[in-house]
């Protein structure tokens, strides 16, 4: 990891330093992903079976996932790992209850209501990546605020293996989240199908999860068709930021900067620290926890991409840290509350040393489907109100009428709308006309 120290850099410097790993999708990628998509589109089912077949190297007779294969996963697994997975979901969905938007009911004026009702939306694709390894806790932070939005279909997509089945977790999660269609494809192709439907995939109006270069290219490109689906967000690699103090445990720090960087090679980890101690002392733990990793290979690239960054204040390190708007903050302070106020843009934050960026990935409550490469400057994580609209509601009594249409006529006419100004004003004629 790169050692810089802030207050030594110019401006363009400072740029540099927190530029993330290059996202490059090739036209060679953009062309391959729209010749999929049209491929499915023309073809459905015989497709998708197609391109599983020769992209997966799998031979399915269905996509879709069976009863007896549902019960099968559910036997497969350990009492320990379900248990586990139930009481996640059980956090999961307390805070996602309490978090979600509420109806509302205003008079604004006398004879004035207005109101905000909740409408699920009605079918959603959920996609649950498993290319470097399963990934149960996405199927869990996308189908427990589905199903607390009230979706009235669910269809989640998640790549086979080589034997035709799919990861036994992700099944059991599918199932303890009520999803019954689970349909057995992977990357672009599954995207396609969740966009445009075919024989066995129901058509989605929204399409929801993370996923590799082919995945984000696919979902920007049917989100660019008036005729395809809305899309969560736009996903780029993990990253973190952790800001740490000279109170910080160097052990527990290496191992949140490791805990990133093993998603995968683009990933980012910047630590950002006023102690020169620590950060010395932090190099020394990334070098040695390291070497214990299974992907040990995977995080030292990862870790080329990052860097170890000195500052003056801890100040200046929420500074650094909003100028870069991370994924996920680490603020590993004595006193790390003091510092939230601070804090203009970040996906999810984590407090204090025994706050380790981990347990937000499966089971603190929070969700962890995050803005990432800077778009935590205006986008939020993914929440029960992702699975919702927000329809507005007026209702005007004559008097409510009489109150605020002179405003309203005024206005109209301030912008040349004199139909608009029309529409009030008969009706105030008429009122008139009555009394």
């Amino acid at each position: 990891m790169k050692h810089l120290d802030w207050n030594t850099l110019s401006g363009q410097g400072r740029a540099e330093a927190l530029v993330r790993p290059a996202q490059s999708v090739s036209g060679e990628t953009r062309v391959a992903v729209a010749q999929t998509i049209a491929a499915v589109r023309k073809g459905g089912d015989a497709a998708l079976i197609e391109l599983t077949r020769r992209l997966d190297r799998c031979e399915l007779e269905s996509l879709r996932v069976s009863e007896n294969e549902f019960a099968a996963a559910e036997r497969s697994l350990s009492r320990e790992l379900k248990d586990a997975i139930a009481e996640a979901r059980e956090r999961i969905e307390r805070f996602h209850r309490a978090c979600a938007p509420q109806a509302i009911r205003v008079e604004t004026a006398p004879g004035v209501v207005c109101e905000r009702l909740l409408r699920p939306i009605a079918r959603v694709g959920l996609y649950v990546p498993a290319g470097g390894a399963p990934l149960p806790s996405t199927a869990l932070m996308l189908g427990v605020p589905a199903s607390i939005a009230g979706c009235h279909e669910v269809v989640l997509c998640t790549p086979p293996r080589a034997d035709g089945g799919c990861d036994e977790t992700v099944l059991f999660v599918a199932r303890l989240c009520g999803i019954r269609t689970v349909l057995k494809l992977g990357g672009a192709q599954a995207i396609a199908a969740m966009a445009y439907g075919s024989e066995s995939v129901p058509r989605c109006d929204k399409v929801f999860g993370p996923g590799n270069a082919w995945v984000t290219e696919a979902k920007v490109q049917v989100a660019g068709d008036p005729d395809g689906p809305a899309i969560d967000m736009p996903a780029g690699p993990s990253e973190v930021l952790i800001i740490a103090d000279a109170n910080a445990d160097p052990v527990f720090v290496a191992a949140d900067l490791l805990a990133q960087a093993e998603h995968g090679a683009d990933s980012q980890a910047i630590l950002v620290s006023p102690s020169v101690d620590l950060i010395d002392a932090v190099t020394v733990c990334v070098d040695r926890l390291c070497q214990r990793l299974p992907r040990a290979g995977i995080a030292t690239r990862s870790l080329a991409h990052g860097c170890l960054i000195k500052v003056e204040s801890l100040q200046q390190a929420i500074n650094v840290s909003n100028a870069y708007a991370p994924e996920h903050l680490i603020i590993h302070t004595l006193q790390p509350r003091d510092l939230l106020d601070s804090v203009i843009s970040a996906g999810s934050i984590f407090l204090g040393a025994w706050s380790p960026e981990s347990v937000g990935d499966y089971c603190s409550g929070t969700n962890h489907v995050l803005p990432t490469y800077g778009a935590a400057r205006s986008w939020s994580g993914l929440s029960v109100a992702s699975f919702q609209k927000q329809i507005t509601v007026q209702g005007l009594s004559a008097a409510g009428l009489r109150a605020i249409g002179p405003c309203a006529m005024t206005i109209a006419r301030a912008e040349q709308l004199e139909a608009h100004a029309l529409a009030i004003g008969l009706r105030l004629d008429a009122l008139e006309n009555a009394a």
